[in-house]
Order: structure tokens, then sequence, then C-alpha cells
């Protein structure tokens, strides 16, 4: 009996080896085939593979070909037109001659024609405004999916630092739920050595059991990141994908950062009033056409034609035709309509000009809190790094002093939570840099 259960314990020992050994396999697996990304990778995905990028990109290549449609406009119209009438009933006409009524059939059973026709504008002052109206058609929308770049790659920025933030908050957390674990099993040791009271084991064991939930959430909290990172970039959520760096990636840069002052600050390469300017140019060039539309035209036109006509016993008869004409169109009435039409063009430009300057200085406001933020973030990280140095330091002392009985645990218990809220908060001092860095390079439309 005991070789039996001596061989079946051998035997479940190595079913369960086995088993770790296969989940520990699987498990390396599924890391080595997972797919590292990066900051510029996950911006280069999200730019190559989100369907807004790609309905910009398809906006301005609509207005470049609406552009050469109106160029074609400016060529030789060229059309060939046919045609063939079979007479049933001829026409007949009645006329008198010396007193007398007569009437007579006119006409042939047959009738034929086929020609080639010409028109050629040669003066369109709103054709040629409207071609110049095309191209600034086309510089708008390259500049709205420019500001459709700029802000996906502020998102995906934002959702980036977003879950190194959570990332790195529950490494802090777990961290921290290792100290309390560790100081925990202390104060068991010395509790069952009489050397503590039961009052404090209780509190050790509520501490760890605290502990607990926040860790679980900021888990939670790192999955939710990650999703949402991966749907920013249009992958499937079950994706295997490693996104990688750390928010201790950007202390150096942010601690040797220079705040650029209010007079380097520019807003010309900001989109929305970039837009906002062409918006008003299209206004302005309106008003040509507008004007262009009540001036004199010129056209060229030509036209040759062969027709012929015969019964059905009798041969054809053919007879070629053609002319060549200039045609020209003065609007004499219009001018009345267009005054009124230009009036309104000139409030309307009025209209944009206000709504731009309204805009602008909301962007400055918004450039100034972003500035503001930055350098409060710069004094947060400076002091916040100081101090997370400061509360190691006085955990390491106070688990020391703990180990040889020279403090209570409740004192252990309070660095161990004065050095978990420095780590947090310098974490999201960090972030809170790097992220108003982002948004702040959104507004100005830096494109790096």
């Amino acid at each position: 009996m005991k070789k039996k259960t001596k061989t079946s314990i051998m035997a479940l020992a190595m079913f369960a080896v086995g088993v770790f050994t296969a989940n520990d396999l699987q498990a390396q697996t599924a890391v080595q085939d997972s797919i590292h990304v990066d900051l510029n990778k996950a911006i280069e995905i999200a730019l190559s593979e989100t369907p807004t990028m790609r309905i910009a990109d398809r906006d301005v290549q609509i207005k470049q070909l609406y552009k050469k449609e109106q160029i074609v406009s400016l060529f030789p119209d060229v059309s060939i037109a046919a045609n063939y009438n079979r007479t049933l009933l001829k026409q007949t006409m009645a006329m008198e001659m010396g007193g007398q009524s007569m009437s007579i059939k006119v006409g042939k059973d047959n009738t034929y024609s086929a020609g080639v026709n010409l028109s050629l504008p040669l003066v369109a002052p709103a054709l040629w405004s409207s071609l110049k109206l095309c191209s600034q058609d086309i510089e708008l929308a390259m500049e709205a999916a420019r500001s459709s770049k700029l802000e996906l790659v502020n998102q995906i920025k934002q959702a980036y630092f977003g879950y190194l933030l959570a990332k790195q908050s529950y490494d802090v957390l777990q961290k921290s739920y290792s100290n309390i674990e560790a100081s925990n099993q202390l104060v068991s040791n010395s509790y069952n050595q009489g050397l503590v009271s039961e009052f404090e084991k209780l509190r050790s064991d509520v501490a760890l059991q605290n502990q607990r939930p926040a860790v679980s959430s900021a888990a939670k909290a790192v999955r939710l990141a990650n999703m949402n990172l991966k749907v920013l970039l249009g992958m499937n959520i079950d994706e295997p994908v490693i996104f990688d760096g750390e928010l201790s990636d950007y202390e150096e840069g942010v601690l040797g950062a220079q705040m650029p002052s209010e007079q380097d600050i520019q807003l010309a390469y900001n989109s929305a009033l970039r837009q906002l300017d062409l918006g008003i140019q299209e206004l302005e060039q309106s008003k040509k056409i507008m004007i262009g539309s009540s001036c004199p035209m010129l056209a060229l036109a030509g036209n040759f034609q062969y027709a012929g006509m015969g019964d059905d016993k009798q041969p054809f008869t053919n007879y070629p035709y053609s002319y060549i004409a200039l045609s020209l169109q003065v609007p004499i009435v219009s001018w009345a309509a267009t005054s009124f039409k230009l009036k309104q063009a000139d409030l309307n430009i009025e209209n944009m000009k206000d709504q731009r300057l309204d805009v602008e200085r909301q962007l400055r406001i918004g450039v100034q809190s972003y500035l503001n933020d930055m350098q409060q973030a710069i004094e947060d990280i400076a002091s916040d790094r100081e101090t997370m140095l400061q509360a190691q330091k006085a955990y390491d002392i106070a688990k020391k002093q703990y180990e040889v009985g020279m403090n209570t645990w409740l004192d252990l218990n309070t660095a161990e939570l004065t050095l978990t809220s420095t780590q947090l908060t310098y974490c999201q001092s960090l972030y809170n840099y790097i992220s108003a860095k982002a948004s702040l390079d959104a507004v100005l439309g830096n494109e790096k």
C-alpha cells in the first residue's frame, strides 16, 4: 500500500510538473508571437489604417479631379451629330400664280444629315475665376486632411500616455502590495513569537485586504487603456500586442525641458486658423466669380454639316454646309442683382473674419493654459522626485527599525503609504507634462 501511495504521489507530481511546464511554454509562445509597438509605430499604424485619414485623402483627390474637370472646359468642345428622317406624309404648300390656285407637295422621302460642331470660350472671366477657386478648394481639402492628422496623432499620444500612466500606477500599487504583504508576514511571525499584540496583527491583515481592491482596479484600468489604444489603431482588442515604453523614459526630457516664451509661441501653423484664412480667400474668389458672370463673354463656334435627301426611286442629292462664328454676350440688367450679391459676400467675409478673431483668442487662452500646466508639471516633478526619494529612504529606515523592534507597525504602514502616494503623484506629474505638451503641439500645428 505504501508503494502504491508513493507511486501515485510521484505520478501526480509529474503530471503537475507537466501541466505547469505546458502552461509556461504556452505563455512564452504567446509573448514571442506578440507584436511590440512603441509610440512612433503606433502613430504610423494609425495614420495608415484609420478610416479618417483615408477619407481625408479621398477628399483631396476629389477636389483635384474636379479642378481637372474645370480645366477641360477651356479646351475646344467638339461633338458629332447625325440625323435621319423618313417622310410619311409630305407637306403641301398652296399658292396662287396668275390668278389660279395651285398646290404642291414639298420634301423628299428620305433626309439625313451629319456634322461636326465646335465651340471654344475665348474670354470667360467667370470660368477663369472658377479655376482659381478650385485650386483654393484643393488647398483647403489638404489643410483639412492635415487637421485630421494632427487630431489623430494627438489622440494616439493621449491614449498611449494614458496607458503608460495606468501601467506605471499598477506597478506602483503592485509593489506597494508586495511591501504590505512582506510587512504582514513580519507581523505574523512576531505575533507567533508573542512579540506583538493580536490587535496589531489584525490591523496588518486589514491593511493587506484593503490593498487588494486598489491593485485589482489598477489592473482593470491597464486592460481598458490597452483596449482603447488598440481600437484607435484599428486593431482587434484580442490581438497580442505589447506596447513598449515607460513614463520614466520621459523623465530626462522633462527635467531638461526649456519652457518656450510667449513670443516664441506662434499660431501661424494652427490648422483651424489656416482653414478660416482659406475660407476667407474662397469668399473673396467667389466675389470675382460673381463679377465675372456679369462681364462680357466671347466664344468661338464652328460647324461643318453634310446633308442629303432623295426619293426611293431617285438618287440622293448631297448638300455640304459649314460656318465659323464669334459669339459675344454682354449682360446688362444682371448687374443690379450682382451688386446685391456682392454686398452679401462682403458681409459673409466680415463674419468669417470676426469668427477667426474669436477662434484665435480662444486658442491663445488654450495655449497659455497648456504652458501653465507644463510649467506647473516641471515644478511638481522636481519637488515630487525629491519627496519620493525621501519617502523611499524613510520607508527603508522604518522597515529596518520595525525588524529590530524600534518602532511599531503603524509607523511602518504610514511610511509605506507615504511612499506609494509620492510615487503615484510623481507618475501623475510626468503624465501631466507630456499630455499638455502633446496638446500644445496639436494646437501649434507641429507635426513632429
